[in-house]
């Protein structure tokens, strides 16, 4: 909309805000939230046919800044006093119940929720929002609303860092742009079709711009699915110039968080899609592998929120104090650079019992761990997504537990989850909208993905334990220079090869999806590489055996008439099956591939006259 644009009918109305002559207080628009306002008569609810809303984004719950000393940050304005702050606060919890406001949300949600009243059936809904509406658990009711009611659903955001990864142009923080048509009559029963992602590598430059942008992907036609597999997005470019790409993804219907936002390189999200879904789809691969994944809380559990911890008596039962070697209540608390290079950290505080709060402290301490989460993951600084403490130990603000049954889980899950498919679990999981910090709740935490560890068998957990401990003193560097980092590679290599049993050529493409994942604006945050960092993939170290050229030929017949049993068709079939891509390429079936294509080899080499020969073979079996 341009000033110089006229309007033949437009209302301006002030509205009441905080505390009133009658001794009440008001929440300015959002009481229209309210059936008995009188601004309902003037603007009724289910009437409008476009609905375009830039809300404030203050919630209740920050208090961190500039409002660490305020009550109420939404309700803050014009002078409230504390008192007024908390009254308005209690007001819009009322007036939003049933809605899909949110307080930890904050009051962006409650808009959110107003503009839904108001928009009639078929009608626009055209929204500003944090990039926390695409993640945050306090944001699943809107994703829900928006799944079941509305159509259409396209969301904008921009795969840049700092300022230009928001659109408005006094906000330090991403947002995303939200638009939709509610559904109307019969549609409202249809399944939620999927949703349009767009992101764009840097803000409009002015109008002109944006209505060239929107042109486009209005006109996008056909559109790449997330499901499609690791070919990126379609292409978003006006003239020659690349904007963007855009891609579509499912909706669900409980509200499931959107990871296609704030993304430059659409494969990453395909690979990470399709992790979630048990499959290793890799970038340049033709198909996927089967790998079993699953959500966190199905594995282990998530241990307390600080606040339960050590939050003012009669919630928390423990007072921080600084660390002890002989602590009683050790605690991994904040973070701390020098103590989170290795996986094996250091506990940087210890508890002390309040009096009279013992048993309290002690349903406390028995969820005490060894694995932490890392809660408030800075690509660009952090080199951890997984920390482990030598024994049980509280984790605190930055480093909740994790706690496994088995104990042999706390391995597997530190060397999964600081690998590179681990990180790239971590992140799409996450809220990204600041620059390269990746923020989630122990309550989302519960759902984040993971490798099962209880599809590994007692051999695989004991190779992760020898992982850990070959790695537990080695340094990492932050996760921004996961590809550049020669001992995430050879930990890449460990976790790929040894635990999960696939080739050299699936641990190189998972170097290269590194590569791509350091790429993004919202893992390097802005932060210049170092001259020297570039992608390490080292070269393998394969142990040779020599043995007769008839054994080797004997030792691939026994496989392969294995193999052929079990599939029941020849090796010639199933070769045949593979070159035309009509059989899935499990690892199963592509270690028979090549034992077929080895014995051809050895058959075809040996030679006729002279001494019988011997060849030199790598070993199927790492050292």
């Amino acid at each position: 909309l341009q000033p110089t644009v006229g309007f033949t009918h437009s209302n301006l109305h002030t509205m009441a805000y905080g505390r009133q002559d009658d001794g009440n207080v008001r929440i300015g628009s959002l009481e229209m939230l309210d059936a008995k306002s009188r601004l309902n008569a003037a603007m009724p609810d289910v009437r409008f046919d476009l609905v375009i809303m830039n809300p404030p984004f203050p919630r209740a719950t920050n208090h961190e800044g500039s409002h660490r000393q305020v009550v109420n940050p939404p309700f803050a304005a014009f002078g409230a006093d504390t008192t007024d702050q908390t009254a308005m606060g209690t007001r819009v919890n009322r007036l939003g119940k049933g809605t899909c406001y949110h307080g930890n949300a904050g009051i962006a949600s409650a808009f959110a929720a107003l503009a839904d009243r108001k928009l009639k059936p078929g009608g626009i809904l055209a929204l500003v929002l944090p990039l926390s509406a695409a993640a945050g658990l306090s944001w699943q009711k809107f994703r829900q609303l928006l799944a079941q009611e509305y159509d259409d659903l396209s969301v904008l955001s921009i795969a840049a860092d700092g300022k230009e990864m928001s659109f408005s142009s006094d906000t330090g923080m991403a947002e995303c742009l939200v638009v939709a048509r509610k559904k109307a009559g019969s549609h409202r029963e249809q399944t939620a079709k999927p949703a349009h992602f767009t992101s764009l590598r840097q803000r409009p430059a002015g109008l002109a711009h944006a209505a060239a942008v929107a042109r486009r992907i209005s006109n996008a036609g056909a559109v790449r699915n997330i499901a499609d597999g690791p070919y990126g997005g379609t292409h978003l470019a006006i003239g020659d110039d690349p904007n963007g790409a855009m891609l579509t993804a499912p909706q669900s219907g409980n509200g499931a968080h959107w990871g296609s936002v704030r993304v430059s390189d659409y494969a990453i999200a395909q690979t990470a899609y399709a992790l979630t879904q048990s499959r290793l789809w890799l970038p340049a691969m033709p198909g996927a592998l089967a790998l079993p994944v699953a959500p966190l809380n199905t594995i282990g559990k998530l241990g307390l929120v600080d606040r339960d911890i050590n939050g003012p008596p009669p919630r928390g039962p423990f007072t921080k104090l600084a660390p002890s070697p002989t602590a009683t209540y050790p605690a991994l608390w904040n973070h701390a650079a020098k103590n989170e290079k290795r996986i094996i950290c250091k506990p940087d505080s210890q508890l002390q019992v309040r009096q009279g709060m013992e048993t309290k402290a002690a349903a406390a301490w028995a969820t005490a761990s060894r694995a932490h989460l890392n809660r408030e993951y800075t690509f660009s600084s952090q080199p951890l997504a997984v920390a482990v403490t030598e024994s049980e130990s509280i984790g605190g603000t930055a480093w909740p537990n994790v706690i496994f049954t088995d104990r042999r889980f706390d391995y597997a899950f530190a060397v999964w989850g600081n690998s590179t498919l681990g990180l790239l679990c971590y992140w799409w999981h996450s809220s990204r909208q600041q620059s390269s910090k990746a923020r989630m709740t122990i309550r989302s935490a519960e759902s984040l993905p993971t490798l099962d560890l209880r599809a590994l068998t007692d051999d695989q957990l004991t190779t992760a334990q020898a992982i850990f401990d070959e790695f537990r003193d080695k340094e990492l560097q932050p996760a921004y220079l996961a590809d550049a980092d020669p001992n995430r590679a050879e930990l890449d290599r460990r976790v790929i090869c040894d635990l999960l049993g696939f080739d050299e050529t699936i641990y190189q493409a998972v170097r290269r999806l590194a590569a791509k994942w350091c790429a993004e604006p919202s893992v390097h945050g802005g932060k210049p590489r170092p001259p020297d960092a570039s992608l390490v993939i080292p070269v393998p170290r394969i142990p040779v055996r020599v043995a007769p050229r008839a054994q080797l030929v004997a030792e691939k017949r026994q496989a392969i008439e294995e193999y052929e049993k079990q599939y029941g068709m020849s090796s010639a079939e199933m070769a045949a099956l593979v070159d035309r891509d009509e059989i899935t390429p499990t690892i199963e079936v592509m270690e028979w591939y090549h034992a077929y294509d080895g014995l051809k080899f050895l058959i075809e080499t040996t030679p006729t006259t002279g001494t019988r020969g011997t060849i030199t073979e790598p070993s199927t079996k790492s050292v």
